[in-house]
């Protein structure tokens, strides 16, 4: 089966968001003085082949754990929906 993972990549609570902070700071100048606390991530998208949704979401897991997430300054989270039925990799 073919499933569509996205992960959502983000940084632990507390620590400094440079780009985040500097995009902040530059909205106000530009009409948008009312938006606060910016936090800048990232996601990933890819289809996935796997048996089921659960060793999917292993998977998943196991490459943010080992690559694409930095455990020590990030957090991720992981969804996954069947490929066949989604258009999850076309950013909906």
């Amino acid at each position: 089966m073919n499933f569509d993972v996205r992960v959502e990549i983000r940084g632990i609570d507390g620590l400094a968001d440079p780009e985040g902070q500097t995009i902040e700071r530059a909205l106000p100048a530009l009409g948008f003085g009312a938006v606060s606390n910016l936090h800048v991530g990232k996601i990933v998208r890819f289809r996935l082949a796997a048996n089921d949704e659960q060793a999917a979401q292993r998977v998943a897991e196991e490459m943010c754990e080992r690559l694409l997430a930095n455990p020590v300054i990030e957090r991720f989270e992981v969804t996954i929906r069947q490929g066949e039925q989604s258009r999850f990799l076309e950013g909906s």
